[in-house]
């Protein structure tokens, strides 16, 4: 996942920079950022909602894997069309970041109960989940876009601070599932539930954030604009590792519930509560990652951090597949580490394009960046629906696969660390 183009503060203009350098750091910024924080925690539990209930779906609905994929995939289709479309009309800059984040968060909601409770088989499911994209690009976006704009020396780590929020709330709906599992509630209203927090998100934003003294306006998304981005050899190398990342990223997020469940079983362990709580530590736990290297990564560079964190990720997916049927808690820890390392290193891609591409380029190249990252994860999220894991051998090639996106990564950032452009990145720490 990176950075969409209405993110903002992408584009070095000397004057934004002249601008800038006579603000001084708000104290407020703190505030501000705890309550965007838990606004895009709440607005994205509907996102991978479906992944959370996938198993009992399976059952009620008589869905195959490739049905599970879809549900997935028809969210990630709705919010690339929905960012750049957004970004095509400039909607950022005419709709006040507050404002417009409610309004995603809200549409989010509204959808999401929709694939709650009018949704019954996958062919009615698939316009809400769709739909539920939509929305949250006009909320996901623009969270990134309002922690700029009251950042500037701390801004790496207020951006890793709200990827983390963003991924807690990922793994939330998988929380309500392990606790409606416990208290015998059915999964309408465990999907019910991540519509409240959407709710509660755009209350909290829409009441408390204001727009910060280093907002600047969105650049509207231009395909001309971004190819000229993309011409750059650099630009293109970070695209490829950031795309190597996205080929591990949601596929890992979308199958290891399912994963865990099977696992678990195969070692004597039924209770559907406990493969949920391991599956929302397992996710959730990737908020340490983005936090941890969105403080370092301007210290030690983003090459070196993104090369760490996709082979340990990597090695990690290997692993997690070979302890397929292992006891729980092996597996489980196994399942941290890969967590915090598959989503570690996700700002750093959207950061490292914001420094190497040509001035006035970077907003529409991450646009396209992160349109192109959310279709090619779905490659990977379908491969393993067709594969339809169920054992040992089965999970080990799918995970085997997803491990591939990372090796090839890693060799486009280590290609990128030796050109001599890389210097403009992380105050020359490449």
């Amino acid at each position: 996942m990176t950075v969409p183009a209405s993110a903002g503060a992408v584009d070095d203009t000397a004057a934004r920079s002249a601008a800038a350098a006579t603000l001084v750091e708000p104290a407020r910024r703190w505030r501000q950022l705890a309550l965007i924080s838990v606004g895009i925690l709440c607005a994205m539990s509907p996102s991978f909602a479906s992944s959370s209930v996938a198993p009992i779906l399976r059952g009620q609905w008589g869905m195959d894997p490739i049905g599970v994929s879809w549900l997935l995939i028809a969210m990630l289709v709705g919010f690339s069309i929905s960012a750049i479309g957004l970004g095509l009309i400039g909607a950022p800059d005419v709709i006040p970041g507050p404002r417009m984040f409610a309004l995603g968060a809200l549409g989010a909601g509204v959808a999401n109960l929709g694939f709650a409770f009018l949704a019954t088989d996958l062919a009615s499911a698939l316009p809400f989940r769709f739909l539920t994209g939509v929305a949250i690009a006009a909320a996901y976006p623009v969270a990134m876009k309002l922690t700029a704009g009251w950042f500037r020396r701390e801004r790496g780590f207020a951006i890793g601070v709200l990827a983390g929020a963003l991924t807690l709330g990922t793994a939330s709906p998988l929380l309500f599932r392990a606790v409606g599992a416990v208290a015998g509630v059915d999964w309408h209203a465990v999907i019910a539930t991540a519509s409240v927090a959407c709710f509660v998100g755009a209350a909290v934003v829409w009441f408390g954030v204001r727009t910060g003294p280093f907002d600047t306006p969105s650049p509207r998304f231009s395909l001309r604009i971004a190819a000229r981005a993309w011409g750059e050899p650099a630009v293109r190398l970070a695209n490829v590792g950031y795309l190597g990342h996205m080929w591990e990223l949601f596929a890992m997020w979308t199958w290891v519930p399912l994963y865990l469940v099977a696992s678990f079983t195969a070692s004597g362990m039924t209770d559907p509560a406990s493969a949920s709580f391991a599956a929302f530590i397992v996710v959730g736990v990737g908020v340490v990652g983005c936090i941890a290297a969105g403080a370092i990564a301007d210290r030690i560079g983003r090459t070196t951090t993104t090369i760490a964190a996709m082979a340990a990720s990597g090695t990690c997916a290997v692993l997690v597949g070979l302890a397929f049927g292992a006891p729980a808690p092996l597996v489980i820890l196994l399942g941290i580490v890969w967590g915090i390392t598959v989503i570690a290193d996700s700002a750093q891609f959207s950061a490292a394009i914001s420094e190497l591409a040509p001035a006035g380029t970077a907003g529409s190249a991450l646009s396209l960046q992160t349109a192109i990252g959310f279709v090619f994860t779905s490659i990977t999220i379908l491969i393993i629906g067709v594969l339809d894991p169920t054992d040992g051998p089965g999970w080990r090639v799918a995970f085997g696969l997803l491990a591939l996106g990372p090796v090839a990564g890693i060799i486009a950032m280590w290609r990128l660390r030796q050109r001599p452009e890389a210097i403009a990145m992380a105050n020359g720490h490449r």
